[in-house]
């Protein structure tokens, strides 16, 4: 039996006798309904057939607009009095108002200044796109050619956001303008054949007839020659001769104008606490010591003789830890992936219904990509979930860490929550969607350790794989504070992994590149894990004999994700209930 959403069950025995949601449902109704106006991308995954031939604005006008409708909502919210709603409307309030703020918030930063980062950024927008646009009809050919054709003004208007990066002093440190630089030039004299943004309309369905079908893609070919790649050597131009003259030397995002509050907020933002960066910087060293004695424990474990430097280079080193083809990690990940599924039930009352595949990174990205990302699937367009795996340097792709990796990018991790979140029921959108970065990576790090319980860890060595995966997020902690609030050099930042982690060379340097270019993200990890398991270990202790891992799991996604605060008292309401149900 489903159970019901914890909203549900709260409100049963919450719900004022003469609560009044009316106000507050339109209020939600305008904010999504504005939210879809504004984004093209999110309109389209919620079903929207004309916006899939739209780009975003991020013109500093439609930022200003945006401040100022933002406000106006806050305004109408604070006018709605908490005491007057039902359970679930309180709810909806309360994550609507942190919302709101957390945009305005943003905007007031104005982060389009920097519009690319190491291994994201405006310039692979189109490519992501092409990995997850359906293309079943013509219409559907037809908006993919409009929305090529929006590329170029894309790439103008986040050229001029750029230029007042430039201008203000905000930009990206020298050595991530460089990669992006690497990144664009790749980009602007890469062959026609095989591009990405060609690949939707090999997909258009042999029921259309081959004269239209060839008559679309020839249309295509030519924007992405002469109208995509002018617009991309424009942008390689640009970094070569303002934007890179132009980075900042030091790393650090507390060296950027305002660059203090900028970074404590990015702390406050990507973790959803109050913690400061200096009590993240401690929490990391406390984790480091504590995850480093069970690292320990591990390898004496394995009956390995020699010291911790010596067992990371039997890891790296040792061809039986190693793929022996790109389809071979591909082969192994999905058997990972399908043993995973088999322990699911036990562990979740509720499972998604939409499926997803293992899939190799992109190989226009997959040089600079991290080792796997999950894209995210689309139950109402018929998209499956894509857990990425990156087969680029076998390597350096260490098949110790395969499980871990698998636990948090498909399931129970990324795939397993965001399906959910999808196809919750009585959830509004703007929370089903919603981008809290501590919870969902936190909950990413949780399904890592849960692993364990469920016995996907086969031996030592991927036990161990588990702890430097957990060893990585700590150290992120350390490395992201070190570098944007102590000043720290790269080789400080770097110390921690190489000398408590397994993690290859070419996945530590990768992964320090994306911290210096994205501040306080990868503080998100050990933070929200940290809570989760904080609260399940509060839920054991308080329910003794009542609690029930199954619903403890229910009670955890299917609201979608929370911040921090409010998911800590979501999750004691789930208790209170549970001992009196």
């Amino acid at each position: 039996m489903r159970l019901a959403p914890l909203a549900i069950i709260l409100s049963l025995a919450a719900t004022p006798a003469l609560a009044d949601d009316a106000a507050l449902n339109k209020l939600v109704a305008d904010y999504e309904a504005y939210s879809l106006s504004q984004d093209p991308l999110l309109a389209s995954s919620q079903g929207d057939r004309a916006a899939l031939s739209r780009l975003p604005d991020p013109s500093l006008a439609a930022d200003v607009a945006r401040s100022k409708r933002l406000k106006e909502l806050q305004k109408q919210l604070a006018a709605i009095k908490p005491s007057e709603l039902s359970a679930p409307a309180e709810l909806n309030r309360e994550f609507l108002e942190w919302t709101l703020e957390r945009q305005i918030q943003r905007l007031a930063f104005d982060e389009a200044r920097m519009p690319f980062s190491s291994d994201d950024g405006f310039d692979w927008t189109i490519s992501y796109l092409a990995s997850s646009t359906p293309m079943r009809t013509l219409a559907d050919g037809q908006a993919w050619i409009d929305r090529l054709n929006a590329v170029p003004a894309y790439y103008r208007a986040e050229i001029v956001n750029a230029r007042r990066g430039i201008k203000s002093g905000f930009t990206q440190p020298r050595s991530t303008s460089e990669q992006v630089l690497a990144r664009a030039k790749a980009q602007a004299a890469a062959p026609l054949a095989g591009d990405p943004m060609l690949a939707p309309l090999e997909q258009l369905p042999t029921s259309i007839p081959q004269a239209e079908r060839e008559a679309l893609q020839a249309e295509a070919l030519a924007v992405v020659r002469d109208k995509i790649r002018p617009a991309q050597a424009e942008f390689a131009t640009f970094l070569a001769t303002e934007y890179l003259p132009a980075s900042r030397k030091q790393l650090g995002a507390r060296s950027l104008p305002g660059g203090e509050r900028y970074y404590a907020w990015l702390v406050e933002n990507h973790t959803t606490t109050k913690l400061t960066p200096d009590q993240i910087h401690q929490n990391g060293l406390d984790e480091v010591a504590r995850i480093r004695r069970e690292m320990d424990g591990v390898i004496a474990q394995t009956g390995f003789k020699g010291d911790f430097a010596a067992f990371q280079t039997f890891l790296r080193t040792d061809p039986q830890f190693y793929a022996t083809s790109r389809q071979d990690l591909l082969e192994k990940a999905s058997e990972i992936a399908k043993r995973i599924d088999d322990q699911l039930p036990a562990w979740f009352a509720t499972l998604p219904r939409l499926t997803y595949g293992v899939r190799p990174v992109p190989a226009d990205v997959e040089a600079d990509y991290t080792t796997g990302r999950y894209f995210s699937g689309n139950p109402k367009l018929g998209i499956a979930g894509g857990y990425m795996v990156n087969t680029y340097k076998l390597d350096q792709r260490g098949l110790y860490e395969l499980p871990a990796l698998t636990l948090h990018e498909a399931v129970p991790g990324h795939h397993l929550q965001i399906a959910l979140s999808q196809e919750a029921q009585g959830v509004p959108m703007f929370r089903r969607e919603a981008d809290v970065s501590a919870f969902i990576e936190g909950w990413g790090l949780y399904a890592e350790k849960l692993g364990g319980e469920m016995g996907i860890y086969r031996n030592a060595y991927e036990r161990f794989g588990r702890l430097s995966y957990e060893m990585w997020r700590a150290c992120r902690l350390v490395a992201d504070t070190g570098i944007h609030w102590k000043g720290w050099s790269l080789n400080q930042a770097r110390a921690c992994f190489t000398d408590n982690t397994a993690l290859s060379p070419l996945n530590i340097e990768v992964e320090l590149a994306r911290y210096v270019s994205w501040p306080g993200q990868a503080l998100a990890y050990k933070t929200g894990e940290m809570k989760i398991i904080a609260l399940r270990e509060k839920a054991r202790a308080e329910l003794g004999d009542k609690f029930d891992i199954r619903r403890f799991h229910d009670a955890m996604l299917l609201d979608g994700p929370m911040p921090l605060d409010l998911l800590e008292r979501r999750i004691d309401a789930w208790i209170a209930a549970e001992k009196v149900g």
